[in-house]
């Protein structure tokens, strides 16, 4: 599975040691950079489609980079509120949560959303 991106700008490096772990471990198809919203241009670094799951790497966070910022905080929170109540779920990873045993969760969650227990 080889993923492409819509901008020119190359993935970051938690984004492709993401990728690395998902294709490992055998994880669904995602798209890449994905305009989740019909009217604004957000995009999600990653989207499955069919369990309207978007995952978002959020980097910088040990720089004071621009999601730990005042205003870029806020965006953020409304990207992400925005996505939900549009029916989409946000996973959102520091580079801390990018290892294979959580990849190995997600892509177990994501097999199994909208499959209920009874």
């Amino acid at each position: 599975m080889r993923l492409r991106f819509r901008d020119k700008k190359p993935p970051s490096r938690q984004e492709r040691r993401f990728l690395l772990y998902w294709q490992s471990l055998g994880g669904p198809e995602l798209k890449c950079e994905f305009t989740f919203h019909p009217t604004r241009r957000w995009r999600s670094d990653f989207a499955h489609i069919e369990s309207r799951t978007l995952i978002e790497i959020e980097g910088g966070i040990w720089i004071q980079g621009r999601h730990n910022r005042p205003q870029g905080f806020a965006a953020d929170a409304e990207k992400y509120l925005e996505a939900a109540l549009a029916g989409w779920r946000v996973l959102r990873l520091t580079e801390l949560q990018i290892t294979a045993p959580m990849i190995e969760r997600i892509i177990a969650f994501i097999r199994t959303a909208g499959v209920k227990s009874v």
